[in-house]
């Protein structure tokens, strides 16, 4: 069975509150002392794991370490398992070569294994924590296999990661096909017509933002001021993520409860990303996330994610005839076809050309594409 995870923001006391800071301290400290270790060794030559420094660390941290015993035992074991994912990763190169945690600057949280976590109604039980209130109930039956606690701003949250028996919502059968295209002016755009536009928050909130960062980096640091303005400045950085998140949750929810296959180019987002002058706008519509979310949500529910190939002209070929125009400026928001004449709006044209392609190629949902018609997929000189 697939496993989700549901985030509830928790009602701590101000005595819960400083034991889940210890025990966030004893996560960091045992990741930097597990990093430092696994530098050391790399540099002597020996071969390590995250297994082996969780039992030279269990050695000496009662001698050495005996304030790690007053948070949950999971806080400071967990992070040697986390670290040696990471350094698999690295090796792999999927991921940046792992770095040392900062008080104040990383995100806080801490690991509970599931034989330590008791939820109950609006509460959870925490190993030497004791019972918390959360805001909600847990909306997903099943096993739960783990749960983390996390800080965002000056709010706190357990993440519950389930082994769920059934769908927490069903979708209707259908098997409609919907081309997608991805923009700045309108977000997401169908081959129907309809329009998903982002509310931008980043746009909206980016001149109190600079101001913020501004006072926060004139304060003196340790001093209590300092804080408070870190505060302030997390909470807008808080809003501005949360109000992107509810887009793109309701955006592709719609999308995969409407349709059985969705189509999209397969953007270069992260190369796009090194563009100064396109990053902060890319960064505000969320382009990789709404992927990312129609991915993993047509593998849940059944549904299937086609990719147009990476060199598709989208934009440029005429969705009536078929012709492709040499050039076409991003400042052309009406696509006019040179040979047939046709007029139509330039986001609703490529949206119809990916529908169109993806409706003749063998693609699954994790990007996979094999084109019937590989003249499709071909870059445009």
């Amino acid at each position: 069975m697939p496993t989700l995870s549901h985030k509830i923001r928790l009602d701590p006391t101000e005595a819960q509150i400083v034991q889940f800071r210890k025990a966030c301290g004893c996560a960091r400290f045992a990741w930097n002392w597990a990093l430092a270790r696994w530098n050391e060794k790399y540099a002597a030559g020996e071969k390590c794991s995250g297994r082996s420094l969780d039992k030279e660390f269990n050695a000496i941290k009662g001698e050495l370490y005996p304030w790690t015993y007053e948070s949950p035992k999971n806080a400071s074991a967990q992070p040697f398992r986390n670290l040696h994912a990471a350094f698999q990763r690295f090796f792999k190169k999927t991921a940046k070569y792992p770095k040392f945690k900062s008080k104040g600057k990383n995100h806080d949280s801490f690991y509970v294994q599931n034989d330590r976590l008791r939820i109950n109604n609006k509460t959870c039980k925490l190993p030497l924590i004791g019972e918390v209130r959360m805001r909600e109930e847990l909306r997903l039956s099943g096993k739960i296999m783990s749960g983390v606690v996390s800080r965002t701003a000056d709010q706190w949250y357990l993440s519950v990661t389930v082994e769920i028996d059934e769908l927490p919502r069903t979708v209707k059968k259908t098997d409609k096909v919907v081309g997608i295209d991805l923009g700045l002016k309108e977000t997401v755009v169908t081959n129907d017509g309809d329009i998903f536009k982002a509310p931008k928050p980043l746009k909206k909130y980016g001149k109190l933002l600079s101001r913020r960062s501004r006072q926060h980096s004139r304060k003196v640091k340790g001093s209590n001021n300092k804080y408070k303005s870190q505060m302030k400045l997390a909470k807008l950085h808080a809003k501005i993520a949360n109000i992107r998140k509810d887009f793109t949750h309701k955006a592709t929810s719609k999308l995969i409860d409407e349709n059985q296959v969705i189509g999209l180019e397969d953007l270069n987002v992260a190369g796009m990303m090194k563009n100064h002058c396109l990053a902060k706008a890319i960064s505000d519509v969320s382009w990789y996330e709404i992927r990312r979310q129609l991915e993993y949500k047509a593998k849940l529910y059944g549904r299937e994610v086609r990719l147009a190939g990476r060199f598709f002209p989208s934009s440029k070929t005429c969705s009536k005839c078929g012709s492709v125009k040499k050039k076409l400026e991003l400042s052309e928001r009406v696509f006019k076809c040179g040979d047939c004449g046709y007029t139509i709006d330039r986001d609703l044209n490529a949206a119809i050309n990916i529908k169109n392609t993806v409706g003749h190629t063998v693609i699954n949902a994790w990007g996979e594409s094999v084109p019937l018609d590989n003249s499709l997929n071909q870059e445009v000189q």
